[in-house]
Formats: structure tokens, sequence, C-alpha cells
């Protein structure tokens, strides 16, 4: 079983040639040479030959006064459940996925930007919300040092900002990102490096007050929520469907949730006409299900496009009727089938709709 040697070192390899590329290329810089006369020789010794082309002049070259401080840069920290960044991206930007219990996602973020400035006291100078961009006033991120009990806290820099929020098509992802619109410190001056840290910290803390948010909601949903019951019927037009005595609307956010739990990527979601457009990618058999320790859960589906349409009975209950990328409404076996696996999942993983 030494076959991970090899690997291993591959892998340290690769690591360690990545990490070369983080240092700077300045070996030959001239403050690094030091070049002094050339030794005496007494008198009575022959001078050693010398070949002209590698003669340096005589020079002494003092070190750079001022170090070079290498640091990394500011890290978007991704604490909040369903929250993410993307891979090389340039901007001060986070995404949030529309988690369980979110009514609106838009104002979810919007709420916990307002609290970000309830608790620095401060307030929202330009307030669009509805074109997805507010201004902040004076702020400061940066905390002072502290120090005796009756010695002031020196405010070191303030800073204002505006945060523009984007919502994806589907209404299931939101995007948040700052921007620092202006500066004040009578101490330390304003760099890139300065202005990319600061537009970070500004992203994080409204991430956390996200977290924060969400975990007083996800108990207040805890209290409320019960397993969606899904059973076997008809909609309104005589088509096999699921049925639960849910509400429509309540209905077509949970269940869209759920969904994403199974293979299924949401695509849009349209409330007006009570629609959810999916796409399922049936998952693979593999060695990597038993590693993890949970097996991939296998739909009587196959992979491609597929509708639900959310609706309302005569009975008063909702109705989820599946179509596939045709328009052709699922076979009532297949209804079946899969109306018993997705019962099953809830039952094994103790999830809620």
């Amino acid at each position: 079983m030494q076959y991970w040697i090899p690997k291993t070192l591959a892998i340290g390899v690769l690591l360690g040639l990545s990490g070369c590329s983080v240092f700077t290329n300045d070996a030959h810089h001239q403050r690094n040479y030091r070049v002094n006369e050339p030794v005496q020789v007494p008198a009575n010794l022959q001078q050693p030959a010398q070949d002209p082309m590698y003669k340096m002049a005589v020079a002494h070259f003092d070190n750079d006064p001022k170090a070079k401080g290498y640091r990394p840069p500011q890290q978007i920290l991704t604490i909040a459940k369903g929250s993410w960044v993307e891979e090389n991206d340039e901007m001060a930007r986070v995404y949030f996925d529309k988690n369980d219990g979110i009514d609106n996602l838009v104002d979810f973020i919007w709420q916990s930007i307002d609290g970000v400035m309830a608790r620095h006291q401060s307030t929202l100078t330009e307030d669009n919300r509805q074109q997805g961009v507010v201004s902040t006033d004076w702020y400061s991120l940066i905390k002072p040092v502290e120090g005796w009990f009756w010695e002031d806290e020196e405010v070191i820099s303030q800073q204002r900002f505006r945060f523009f929020v984007e919502q994806k098509e589907h209404q299931r992802t939101a995007s948040l990102r700052a921007e620092l619109l202006d500066y004040r410190s009578e101490k330390v001056q304003l760099s890139d490096m300065l202005k990319q840290q600061l537009e970070a910290r500004a992203i994080n803390e409204v991430i956390t007050e996200f977290d924060y948010l969400y975990r007083i909601l996800e108990v207040q949903v805890r209290k409320q929520q019960g397993v969606l019951s899904l059973a076997l019927g008809f909609d309104k037009q005589g088509n096999g469907a699921m049925l639960t005595e849910q509400s429509a609307d309540i209905v077509i956010d949970r269940f869209a949730g759920f969904l994403e739990r199974v293979n299924f990527t949401i695509i849009k979601i349209d409330n007006d006409n009570g629609e959810i457009s999916t796409r399922y990618e049936k998952p693979d058999d593999s060695v990597w299900d038993s590693i993890w320790g949970d097996d991939a859960v296998q739909l009587p589906l196959e992979s491609g496009d597929y509708k639900i349409t959310v609706a309302t009975t005569n009975d008063g209950s909702t109705s989820l009727t599946w179509k596939d990328a045709q328009g052709n409404v699922l076979d009532t076996d297949v209804m079946a089938q899969l109306q018993q696996v997705l019962l099953q999942v809830l039952r094994d993983k103790g999830l809620t709709i």
C-alpha cells in the first residue's frame, strides 16, 4: 500500500512550486551587492590574474530602509450559511443563496446592512434599495487600541461605503458588493491595499450580521415549520400530481429548496404562474459514495429539464404537477415512485420543507 508515496511527493512539489510565485524576483537588485577593493597581495607575491570581463566597480549599496511588507489580501469570510465567493474575483463581493425560511433574499441582505449601521451608530445618506444601491455615512471599521479606562479612544480612520445588491433571475441567489466611497484619517494614508482591506472588512461585517439574523430566523422556523406531507392525487386538470395541505405560496419556495438537496438545479421560479423550472442530473454510483458515507439519492427520473406547476385544487389543497422538457406530464407510475423516494429522503435526513 505504498502507492500514495509518489502522489504525496508530486503534490508536495506542486505546492512548493506554486508557493514560489508569491516571492518577488528582486535578488539582483543593486542594494544586495557589495563590492570591495581587491585583496592587497604582498610585494613578494604575484597578483592573481583577473578577467576584465568579470571585473566590478568598487561600490557599496545600503539596504532599502523601508522594508516591503508583503501581506496576503484581506479575505472574504463566508461564515454565513449559503454564502460563497467566486474564485479570482477582484471585487469585494459575496454571493448569498436563499436559505430555508427566507421569504425575500434581497430584503434580508438589506436588513443585515441596516444591522451593521445600527451597530456603528451610523445612517444611510443614500437609500435607493429599489435600484439595488445604498451609501453609508461615516463610521470606523478600524478599532483603536484599548488603553486605560481614563484614556480617550482615538479613532484611527473613518470610511463611507456604497453597497450594491444584485439578484439573479431565478431569485435564489443575490450578490453583495462593497465600494469605498470616501476615507479620512490624520495618521494612516489610504493605499490600494488598505482600500481593498477596508472593502473586504465592510463585506465581512454584513456577512456576520446576515449569519446572526439567519440563526435567529432558523429558531423561529423550526418552531413553526412541520414536515411537508406529500400524498398522491390529481390536479384541477385531472393530471397525476403530488398533494399537500400547505398553501401554494409556501410550497413553491420550500419545495424548491428541498429539490436542491436531491441533485436538482433551480433555473427559475415564477411565483406569478406558480412554476418551478429545474434541471436534474442523475448521480453516478462510485467509490466516493461509500468513502464519504452518504449514498447518492437515485430518483426515477432521467437527467434533463423539468417544470413543476404548483396550483390550488378544488378542495383547497396544493398540487405539484411534474412535466418533462417537452411539456408532457409524468406518468402516474413514475410519479408514485418519485413520491416514495422523496418521502424517504425526508425521513432519512430529517429534513423539513
